[in-house]
């Protein structure tokens, strides 16, 4: 008879940690380079500033500083995670992965190390694979990384998408707890429609805008209300709700559309897309940390997480906040 692993009964959150690069672009700034304005960019996608990386500064380097940083916040050490799982889907090459020589630069020996592309959607597809780990008993603690260069496949000058994408990782590690911290992962795909966001010449990233948007602000809130139901929730207990910071117009129009389905008014919506564009996959992670340590998420709050993105993939969970 087959031995099981040191199964557990829950998973939480036992820290968050992020970082974005130095260098600030304003919308003034894109105007200098392209046809657009500082009016038009917020008034389409609400996007004030974004971060852009320097050319000798990485994803992976990146995401040493926001993995090194949520291990902090946690109370541990390299020692005390086996397993890194990094979402990415900005790699410019296959081989090696992102996970494995991270893992060894923050000092965390020996570990099970893999990279994980769901595009946009990449940090909740992460963190249910590393509740489900640390539940089955495959791993003790799992540090989980979201981290993009989105600067290196957007076109400069194309208004439409070089608007939107900036540059940043976000981290957080999972563990055992005697209670539920992160609940069950509701996620899919519409691989019907994969072509809404591709790669152009095979080097760009581009997307049909307004077929994407019209996607996100009619399916994504139903896929958060089905994540609720799943962790045995109404849109009453959320305290806080955090989308994939895609365009701050997908961001309301969710979040109106969870109000309409009984959320409270005074449900904290992230809105760190303003300041920070859409950096895919770090987005979730990044906007947590920064909204933790602005005191707009406390310790024990209910968050609703959603991530969304090509492929078309979704998916999304409750988590509570450490």
């Amino acid at each position: 008879m087959l031995r099981l692993g040191n199964t557990v009964n829950a998973a939480r959150i036992l820290g968050f940690g992020s970082t974005q690069p130095e260098q600030v672009v304003t919308n003034d700034d894109l105007s200098k380079i392209m046809d657009t304005s500082d009016q038009w960019i917020r008034e389409r996608v609400g996007i004030v500033e974004r971060r852009f990386a320097a050319k000798d500064e990485s994803a992976e380097d990146m995401a040493v500083v926001a993995g090194s940083n949520a291990l902090a916040d946690a109370g541990l050490e390299p020692s005390d995670v086996d397993t890194v799982i990094l979402a990415n889907c900005t790699s410019m090459v296959p081989i090696p992965n992102y996970a494995a020589p991270v893992a060894d630069r923050i000092g965390i020996k020996g570990a099970a190390a893999f990279d994980l592309n769901a595009a946009c959607a990449g940090f909740c597809y992460a963190l249910g694979v590393a509740a489900d780990l640390v539940r089955g008993g495959s791993s003790g603690r799992v540090l989980v990384i979201g981290a993009e260069k989105l600067t290196d496949v957007v076109d400069p000058v194309d208004r439409a998408n070089a608007i939107i994408f900036a540059d940043g990782a976000g981290a957080a590690v999972v563990g055992p707890s005697d209670e539920p911290g992160i609940g069950p992962v509701v996620w899919g795909s519409a691989g019907d429609l994969v072509d809404l966001i591709y790669m152009r010449d095979e080097k760009y990233i581009f997307q049909e805008g307004q077929s994407v948007f019209r996607w996100a602000t009619t399916q994504i809130a139903p896929i958060a209300l089905r994540a609720l139901d799943a962790a045995g929730l109404q849109p009453s207990d959320v305290d806080v709700l955090v989308p994939h910071q895609a365009n701050l117009r997908i961001v309301e129009a969710i979040a109106k559309r969870l109000r309409k389905a009984g959320a409270r008014e005074d449900m904290v919506v992230a809105d760190d897309i303003v300041h920070s564009g859409n950096t895919s996959s770090a987005s979730i992670p990044m906007a947590i940390d920064h909204m933790r340590a602005a005191g707009r998420i406390r310790s024990g709050d209910v968050t609703l997480i959603v991530g969304f993105g090509a492929g078309l993939s979704y998916a999304g969970q409750v988590v509570i906040c450490p």
